[in-house]
């Protein structure tokens, strides 16, 4: 066992990062981790994280490695934002935590998950961080692409890449780790398109297999106007409903905990100026955090979606080459049979498109309902 078992399909990127971590060769004071979504970078930088202050450099094993990997070493920090951006006050405590020698490890990290959530000033309050770097102290830094991060914080840090893992990587992992049947681990694994964190969630929540069923079924019944405004809608129902659903209870114990902390009367009609604060607070940050969370679950219906009409191209074009909907070959032939080629790529396109807008704090209802429309079977039939 080492820390790298969970970083499956990244053997280049796992060889530097251990060869940094047990001879120091290469080693810097910030790197930026980048790959598609579910290509475990966070997964990488906590492994390298452990892998620094362990004393083999990794076993993966002791309790430096453990506390590490868990996030609960003294000397590692961890900022997985969940709300729609890191703030300049975020990024001004992690300046001051990086500044501290280490405790009781090797090395001080910090790690910011999300560093294409940086927001300007953030960012720029990072960046002094990164331009007089503290000795001992190491700063790993995630994002989807080194675009989505300002070149001056690029051009500090050394870019390590990660790729998508292989279809069988993702399934050999989630029968290892989780102990997931192999046959619904192969499937998880090909419906998530060797996303890890959603390939884990489709194998063990039916609902969440429910959903995907009812989106990919969603692609070949959008033929009128009414179908697209439809479609739009429940599309938006399902991120609203699973957002409260996941938020609800952790809310409430969010709250009560903050009460509790304040030593305020839960039961009492009126809260002192000072409770009501924290209370506002709060509020204003488990919205947010369902904000993400909603626009989340509406970007995998979108991949969902998207994975239709990509295999159903294949199908068009007779490429040998695996099906991400195997499952539901039927849905696939009648988006196939609906559309030619250059249609499905503009459907394509209509998606991704969707995709923006939503990212670009475009409303998802109006964003969707656009995008829909463009997806009508009628307009683009292979008549």
């Amino acid at each position: 066992m080492t820390v790298w078992d969970d970083v499956i399909g990244q053997e280049q990127v796992v060889t530097t990062l251990d060869r940094a971590a047990r001879t120091g060769e290469g080693m810097t004071h910030a790197w930026l981790f980048t790959g598609p979504p579910g290509s475990g970078r966070s997964v990488a930088a906590r492994a390298f994280a452990a892998a620094l202050q362990c004393p083999l450099s990794g076993c993966g094993e002791c309790r430096e490695c453990r506390t590490a990997l868990e996030g609960s070493h003294a000397d590692v920090r961890v900022l997985a934002t969940e709300g729609l951006s890191i703030k300049v006050e975020q990024a001004r405590e992690l300046v001051q935590e990086g500044g501290l020698r280490p405790s009781v490890g090797r090395w001080r990290v910090i790690l910011v998950e999300d560093a294409d959530r940086l927001t300007e000033r953030a960012a720029d309050a990072l960046l002094k961080a990164l331009e007089e770097p503290t000795a001992r102290t190491v700063w790993l830094l995630c994002a989807p692409s080194t675009e989505d991060v300002i070149i001056t914080i690029r051009s500090r840090t050394r870019h390590v890449r990660l790729r998508t893992p292989p279809v069988e990587a993702v399934a050999d992992l989630l029968v290892r780790r989780d102990g997931v049947d192999p046959a619904m681990a192969g499937y998880a694994a090909r419906a998530a398109q060797s996303h890890v964190g959603l390939a884990r969630r489709l194998a063990r929540d039916e609902g969440a297999r429910i959903r995907r069923r009812d989106v990919i079924v969603m692609a070949g019944a959008i033929r009128s106007v009414g179908d697209a405004i439809g479609a739009a809608h429940d599309l938006a129902t399902i991120a609203e409903e699973e957002s409260g659903a996941a938020s609800a209870e952790r809310d409430a114990a969010e709250r009560a905990r903050l009460m509790e902390l304040l030593g305020a009367d839960a039961a009492a009609r009126t809260q002192p100026p000072h409770v009501r604060a924290q209370l506002s607070s709060l509020e204003r940050e488990q919205k947010a955090r369902a904000t993400r969370f909603g626009r989340d679950v509406i970007d995998r219906a979108l991949l969902d979606l998207l994975s239709v009409y990509r295999d159903a191209l294949l199908v068009h074009l007779g490429t040998p080459v695996a099906l991400v909907n195997q499952d539901a070959v039927e849905s696939v032939q009648t988006v196939a049979r609906a559309f030619r080629p250059e249609g499905l790529l503009a459907c394509m396109d209509a998606i991704g498109l969707a995709r923006e807008r939503i990212n670009a704090n475009v409303a998802p209802l109006l964003a969707l309902e656009a995008m829909a429309l463009s997806l009508r079977v009628e307009p683009r039939s292979a008549g």
